[in-house]
């Protein structure tokens, strides 16, 4: 759905982002701006930012920042559109009616009503356990130790023995059979007729991040198989874009999840107070899984099963919650077998211990792997130590590779410097690494990152202080910034300078993806040092002003083509201009 920028712009004006923010945070007022702990990691020192000037918030710890649309994007996980619409209801602003196309129209129409019959479903298997019918479902969840409050807390419910009981509820509501048959629920058997999916079994909701029933999993009453049964891929339910216990685990604000096999896993460890426990839909860990939790968290406690599967799962979880950005650590359960039963024979604080004591993860990969080698004999380790300093050399940055390597060697008792080399060269054979130009590679890099740190500091000082631009505004322009979200925020924002309206806030409305959002935050919040005096204020913008110029006319100089005459003479014109530049005085009083 598109909306136009001015009604977009009409919400955000409308709703306080210090008020909005407020009903999440507490904040404290300090000088032009709040203060509260970030809502996005773990903090004891308030270090995130709210500005009603800019209408924008920032935290100097994480990185988290944006416009209310942001925060809301990132906190209650909505879509764009869901934070403009929650933002709309909630300064009574009318947005226009949306304007599908015919298939558009009809897919919308389509998960609505799936998304009701889903939550008809929900309710009624919740009734169904409460009945005489889900007797022995009950029994068999108080004998897995679950309270009223956590039954209900997860909605658990029960299907009846009967094949067609929720299909008999649905069409009684006057739901048709193909958006049953769409909605996985129901079986459109030709020779049989319809039939539930689900019977006899204790009933799992699942849920997305916005409370809203998506599928369900089943653990069959008795001997019939699959033990467990999930809802089919549907129009609302993708097994692999989603987590059970999301929808609880992201409201915890906790740093890490706990990253469980089963259903039973995470309602024992909520239950136990881990309220930070998510566990996959009966499927692998995958790239999608890892992305949806690096929205939350940047570290996973991996609680999988003891056995050798549970083992086999978690050395495959390793690599793609790695490429994911995600730190993983390994609990083991022994002597049992899954978190539910550790918390039922040890209790909570035993399963804290063991999450303090949780291991690394790359280190553990390591210690499954010694069960292939025997270390006692020089061919048996040498064989080891080559498996490890091929895995090693996966670390792209070299710090992190160097800590491994040290730890690895004083482990295994092997030099340090042997085995950085080993590892140099197995990366270098598989094509992982090649030799680095340092002086040449690395001086650029630091250039290049001082030259957006100045252009940073300069965005910064124009949204803090309007009589800046006046003075800059012939010498600098969007062109001088780099390319990308750089060229683009400063461009937005010198035409609000000419325009007579500085508004930072909306120049976020131009930009949707959350990543960009906190980039663009950055740019408007850089910490500038505190400096005593008006002249080292006058001297550091100065000084950042030249060195934005100075740059941009030798990035232009560089790609400039020998025959283009015209780009040359514009090139003679800003160096005199730089030397212009120079000679002025730039006040801040």
């Amino acid at each position: 759905m598109y909306y136009s920028d001015e009604i977009i712009e009409e919400v955000r004006s409308r709703n306080d982002i210090v008020d909005v923010i407020s009903a999440y945070v507490k904040l404290q007022k300090k000088g032009s701006s709040y203060f509260g702990l970030c809502p996005f990691h773990n903090e004891k020192s308030p270090s995130f930012s709210v500005s009603r000037q800019k209408q924008m918030y920032y935290c100097f710890g994480c990185g988290a920042g944006g416009n209310v649309f942001t925060f809301l994007m990132e906190y209650e996980n909505y879509s764009f559109v869901e934070a403009l619409r929650y933002l709309a209801d909630r300064a009574g602003v009318d947005l226009p009616e949306q304007e599908y196309s015919e298939a558009e129209r009809r897919r919308a129409d389509e998960k609505a009503v799936l998304l009701e019959i889903h939550k008809r479903a929900a309710q009624f298997y919740y009734v169904q356990l409460k009945s005489s019918q889900g007797e022995q479902a009950m029994a068999y969840l108080r004998g897995r130790q679950l309270g009223d409050d956590t039954i209900k807390a997860f909605g658990l419910g029960y299907s009846s023995k009967f094949s067609n009981t929720l299909y008999q509820f649905l069409k009684s509501k006057g739901y048709a059979d193909d958006m049953l048959a769409k909605s996985g629920l129901i079986t459109m058997d030709e020779k049989h007729g319809p039939h539930d999916k689900f019977w006899n079994r204790v009933m799992f909701p699942i849920m997305d991040a916005n409370n809203r029933v998506i599928g369900f999993g089943g653990r069959v009453m008795g001997d019939a198989k699959p033990k467990y049964l999930n809802s089919p891929e549907t129009l609302i339910f993708d097994k692999s874009r989603n987590l059970y216990g999301l929808n609880r685990a992201r409201t915890t604000r906790k740093s890490y999840f706990l990253l469980c096999e089963g259903y039973m896993d995470v309602i024992s460890l909520h239950q136990a107070g881990f309220t930070n426990a998510v566990a996959s839909l009966g499927t692998a860990l995958t790239a999608g899984h890892a992305s949806l939790i690096r929205r939350y968290v940047q570290e996973v406690y991996l609680t999988y099963d003891s056995d050798d599967a549970g083992t086999r799962a978690a050395l495959r979880a390793l690599p793609i919650l790695k490429d994911a950005g995600i730190t993983a650590k390994i609990i083991r359960m022994e002597p049992y077998k899954d978190p539910d039963e550790f918390i039922k024979n040890l209790g909570a604080e035993a399963f804290e211990e063991r999450i303090e004591k949780a291991r690394n993860g790359f280190m553990f990969s390591l210690e499954i792997l010694e069960k292939d080698y025997d270390l006692k004999s020089p061919e048996g380790k040498t064989g080891f130590l080559n498996e490890a300093a091929r895995r090693l050399g996966r670390f792209e940055e070299e710090i992190e590779r160097n800590n491994y390597i040290e730890a690895v060697a004083e482990k295994y008792h092997t030099g340090y410097e042997e085995l950085r080399r080993l590892v140099g060269k197995m990366a270098v054979r598989e094509g992982l690494a090649k030799p680095v130009q340092r002086p040449k590679t690395a001086g650029a890099k630091e250039k290049e990152d001082g030259i957006r740190k100045s252009q940073k500091i300069l965005l910064t000082w124009l949204v803090s202080d309007e009589r800046i631009f006046g003075q800059i505004k012939d010498y600098i322009s969007p062109e001088d910034f780099s390319d990308g979200i750089y060229r683009k925020a400063a461009g937005l924002l010198f035409q609000q300078y000419h325009d007579g309206e500085i508004n930072p806030a909306r120049i976020m409305n131009y930009f949707t993806d959350e990543e960009e959002h906190r980039e663009v935050a950055a740019l408007f919040h850089t910490r500038i040092e505190e400096l005593t005096s008006e002249r080292e204020k006058e001297k550091a913008l100065m000084e950042t002003v030249l060195r934005i110029k100075n740059h941009s006319i030798e990035t232009a100089t560089r790609n400039l083509e020998p025959t283009d005459m015209a780009g040359l003479q514009r090139l003679m014109e800003a160096k005199k201009e730089l030397q212009d530049l120079k000679k002025l005085h730039i006040s801040i009083n």
